[in-house]
């Protein structure tokens, strides 16, 4: 299975980038071993249209252009549900093992996420807060790089 996390603007040169990097390049290498092809990260710019609802329809239209067909897709979205560490772990490996070719994570800009035409098999939160979408995106690195060493029995995960 490979997994992409598709987000609304740039993180290159910021800490949360580097961060980002550091835990997908894990993810990378435990991945393979467990069954997922790729972990990826793609961006597309942040719509510099003045209105908000103008912003969110362009930067959802340049995110839904970047979805593989037949994705399954995960909203990071504060309305979501929260998940356990081990609960997000069983359903990576779940979809694994149910044959799931691409999951796809979106993380929307600031004025919030709204793809046309996409429908989302479920919304993802980190808590009630409102986070910044850089920090979000290391935040789901991590808990992806975590998945994969709960599911591999790896010590770096300790409940």
């Amino acid at each position: 299975m490979r997994l992409l996390i598709l987000a609304v603007g740039h993180a290159r040169g910021t800490p949360e980038g580097a961060l980002t990097e550091d835990f997908v390049g894990r993810a990378k290498v435990i991945g393979k071993r467990l069954g997922f092809a790729s972990v990826s990260v793609d961006e597309v710019s942040v719509s510099k249209l003045r209105e908000a609802r103008a912003r969110i329809e362009d930067e959802g239209e340049k995110l839904a252009a970047k979805i593989p067909d037949g994705a399954h897709i995960i909203l990071l979205d504060a309305r979501g549900k929260g998940m356990t560490s081990e609960d997000f772990a069983e359903m990576l490996g779940a979809m694994r093992d149910a044959g799931a070719r691409d999951l796809v994570f979106l993380i929307g800009g600031p004025d919030g996420l709204k793809p046309p035409g996409v429908k989302a098999g479920r919304s993802l939160a980190f808590g009630p807060q409102t986070w910044p979408h850089l920090m979000v995106r290391a935040m789901l690195a991590e808990q992806i790089y975590r998945a994969f060493t709960i599911l591999s029995g790896h010590p770096y995960h300790r409940a």
